[in-house]
């Protein structure tokens, strides 16, 4: 035990320490002593974070409802081939990653890789207990950072390069395709041949052989009713205008189960 004259509470010597002979136990205040300062946290405080987590839902409730998502303009079209569909931002690089990696070996690209990564940032502070706190002091850390960094902001750029690429071949290619003359109308004595029609108003997008052409989808394997392809004839869809066929609604018809006749 040791003390001065002026000491107001008397310490141990433990090695090269000093250490409080008695110990206060550290206890929180009571309410009583912060009079109109503290409230119960249930239900006063709880209540008010309720409160105010209601009026926040409601407020981005009605931000959803009043401005909807931008969507695209048209709904999907699993027939439409000359869509070219493009994720979010914050996907696209993984986007792109799947496009590197060859079809049998799909797994790879959706749950390896983005597992993996994903369990390593999950697992960093075990891994990775250096107290360092400058980047040039952990270089492992630092550079598998940087490399994920750059992979990231690469892909992602790729895939809207490509995207934009994609686009405009598509629509040169629609431009160049030469655009036949409608097809006349048959007279009444003459018999409408749908195979006919087919050369003269839709072979030079579709192809001769219904297989398409980058102008235009293939038009085998369709999962569409005669009443489906009769009315993207009268309307169009895509690139594809409207009344390229000019026929009567009996000929379309003919001509819709002409082609679905080949599938």
């Amino acid at each position: 035990m040791a003390g001065g004259p002026h000491d107001k509470e008397t310490v141990k010597y433990v090695g090269d320490s000093r250490v409080r002979a008695t110990r206060e136990r550290l206890l929180p205040k009571p309410y009583s002593e912060y009079p109109g300062k503290t409230e119960p946290f249930f239900p006063n405080f709880l209540l008010k974070e309720w409160m105010a987590a209601v009026v926040f839902l409601i407020g981005f409730m009605v931000l959803v409802v009043s401005h909807p998502a931008p969507l695209e303009s048209h709904a999907a079209d699993p027939n439409d081939t000359s869509y070219i569909p493009l994720p979010d931002w914050y996907f696209l690089f993984l986007y792109q990653l799947l496009k590197k990696i060859p079809g049998d070996m799909i797994v790879l690209g959706t749950v390896v890789i983005p597992g993996f990564f994903s369990l390593l940032f999950l697992l960093a502070p075990w891994l990775d207990r250096s107290p360092e706190r400058r980047p040039w002091k952990r270089p492992i850390a630092t550079t598998i950072m940087l490399f994920v960094i750059a992979s990231i902001v690469y892909l992602t750029y790729e895939a809207v390069a490509q995207h934009k690429m994609q686009l405009e071949e598509s629509a040169s290619a629609a431009e160049q395709a030469p655009a036949p003359p409608p097809a006349p109308a048959p007279t009444e004595s003459a018999a409408f041949d749908p195979e006919q029609a087919y050369m003269q108003s839709c072979s030079a997008c579709h192809g001769q052989d219904l297989k398409g052409t980058p102008a235009a989808p293939s038009l085998i394997g369709l999962s569409l009713s005669t009443d489906e392809v009769v009315d993207i004839m009268t309307n169009g869809i895509g690139v594809m205008p409207a009344g390229r066929f000019q026929g009567t609604d009996e000929q379309k018809k003919q001509l819709a189960e002409w082609v679905l006749s080949h599938q």
